[in-house]
């Protein structure tokens, strides 16, 4: 049975981190700032800025302890960054960040490709993560990749996301990113797996993390809204994909989002204009046109 649909929803803007890590050119420390600084101004108050895997993995984001430095403290804003193990911790802590974000997949095939280890491996290196982190403190997210189609094993049993899902809120993380990392999900797949998640998990425990590869990420959060889901990830313009998944393209567009959102009556708390001003910004960076539906209707890219 369809649950009411939230009369307000979370938006976890990921555009500095999951956006931007596919980039190939390196951007300067200070533009990241900017964009930061305008989606702060758009009112998004959850922002994923940056990583702190290793660099050799994520060139892009070698810049974590920098540009966290960098960023205004404003007591509604909440900054978040990745963190892979007990090293990329200890630079995170030394950053000055409050709240990380901690990755494994439901597909072994894909934890292999992604970070090296096995899904059981990956569980115990962050259960020690996730106890230093709120000993000392620190908020955890957790991200489970691949929960509905691999790339490298095909569909994914809805049974194998509960497991590891539950995994990590056993030890301790406080909300789990449910993601569509290749964009390859329809409403049926988010309603199969999300529904057998909520048998044992409450809906403001759970999030969506949406691409947009086949371009039904915007169903796949009214199939969530169905369920009660209220918290979804997006990316300013549309920005971003997976250097360790073949073929996924970029993220749900933030702006596209808050327009379904807000024209359904769910208040997000986003100014669409501000916002759009932003992914303009970091278009102009990039210098090159980018997915969001609401960028090209409102701020068409200036012809070369």
């Amino acid at each position: 049975m369809a649950a009411e649909p939230p009369r307000r929803a979370t938006i976890v803007e990921v555009g500095p981190r999951d956006g931007l890590q596919n980039e190939r050119e390196p951007i300067a420390t200070e533009h990241k700032r900017r964009f930061i600084e305008m989606l702060v101004a758009a009112g998004l108050t959850d922002i994923e800025v940056t990583s702190f895997v290793h660099p050799s993995r994520v060139p892009q984001l070698a810049d974590a302890s920098e540009l966290i430095a960098s960023l205004p403290r404003l007591g509604a804003i909440r900054y978040s960054a990745l963190v892979p193990n007990e090293k990329g911790l200890e630079r995170a802590v030394e950053s000055g960040i409050s709240r990380i974000a901690v990755f494994t997949a439901a597909s072994e095939t894909f934890t292999q490709r992604n970070i090296g280890m096995t899904i059981a491996q990956s569980l115990e290196v962050f259960r020690d993560v996730v106890r230093r982190a709120t000993s000392g403190g620190l908020t955890v997210r957790g991200y489970v990749s691949a929960c509905f189609v691999c790339p490298y094993e095909g569909p994914v049993a809805p049974q194998r996301v509960c497991e590891v899902t539950e995994a990590l809120l056993a030890m301790g993380v406080d909300e789990v990113a449910i993601s569509d990392t290749i964009g390859a999900a329809v409403p049926t797949d988010v309603s199969r797996t999300v529904g057998a998640l909520l048998q044992n998990v409450t809906p403001d425990r759970i999030a969506l993390h949406l691409h947009d590869t086949y371009g039904t990420a915007l169903a796949n959060v009214c199939a969530g809204l169905e369920l009660g889901i209220a918290t979804f990830d997006a990316s300013a313009g549309g920005l971003g994909g997976c250097p360790f998944a073949p073929g996924a393209a970029g993220n749900l567009a933030t702006e596209d989002l808050v327009y379904l959102l807000e024209r359904m009556g769910i208040a997000t708390g986003v100014d669409l204009d501000k916002l759009i001003e932003a992914s303009a910004y970091i278009r102009g960076v990039l210098g090159r046109e980018l997915s969001s539906r609401n960028l090209r209707r409102l701020r068409p890219m200036p012809a070369p």
